[in-house]
């Protein structure tokens, strides 16, 4: 969730949304009263027609949905998708408002999850294309000795997973380890965000290969220049989007 949010007090006035809106670039904002309690939502279409001096009160979307700092993803997916929800205001147990969540981050939460089912699914793969019979387990990984075999990552995303690791968030690493070489098959923006952090170590998921076969994932890393996470290019795209 975003911590800090624009609010609008509930005593404000058309002018004051018109105000954020400028300063933020936001197209809405949760509505409080005197108490710090969100009791509505004004978005720029409400305000659409409406006189500066018009009260917000009677303008705003009275929310309903809500939710808390420890609810699932999945259940705030849940509210926001099937309500069809783009911004959904988080608050504590006293009713005040914490944060918010738009659908952006629910689906940015969704980026390079891994599930047991997407690591068996590879290993399966790895089965029926090369007759190999890897083996699967849990450990830490040197960040120094991943090849990978992704050639970009976003700028935006690694911030997200920066922030992930350093709280303790982050989801495993898939890695095949192969004749020494720990190949990085899943995981890219955390591995990236890693080395930029100078971490040493990262968990994952290893799939061990007893084979001198080359993968092909490896040859299209090679043909790539891929050699370490220092050759994958970080893309920023807000600052292509502004040049554009």
């Amino acid at each position: 969730m975003t911590i800090h949010v624009f609010s609008v007090p509930v005593t404000g006035t058309v002018k004051d949304v018109i105000r954020l809106i400028r300063a933020t670039s936001h197209d809405g904002f949760p509505v409080v009263d005197e108490e710090g309690c969100v009791v509505g939502f004004i978005a720029a279409r409400d305000i659409v027609g409406a006189a500066a001096y018009d009260p917000v009160a009677g303008l705003m979307e009275r929310v309903l949905l809500k939710t808390y700092p420890d609810s699932g993803m999945t259940d705030v997916a849940r509210k926001m998708f099937r309500f069809c929800i783009q911004k959904l205001p988080v608050i504590n147990h006293q009713d005040k408002l914490i944060g918010i969540i738009t659908n952006a981050d629910v689906i940015r939460s969704q980026i390079e999850k891994v599930t047991p089912e997407k690591v068996f699914d590879y290993i399966q793969t790895l089965k029926t294309l090369y007759g190999v019979q890897p083996q699967l387990s849990r450990g830490m990984v040197p960040v120094d000795r991943l090849m990978p075999t992704q050639s970009k990552v976003y700028m935006d995303e690694l911030d997200g997973r920066s922030y992930e690791i350093t709280k303790g968030l982050a989801e495993p690493l898939i890695v095949v380890r192969r004749q020494g070489k720990l190949v990085l098959i899943d995981g890219h923006h955390r591995a990236v965000a890693a080395n930029r952090m100078h971490l040493k170590e990262l968990e994952a998921y290893i799939i061990d290969i007893d084979s001198d076969i080359e993968l092909g994932i490896e040859k299209t890393a090679r043909n790539m220049r891929l050699r370490s996470l220092d050759d994958v290019q970080v893309l920023d795209e807000s600052r292509c989007a502004f040049l554009a």
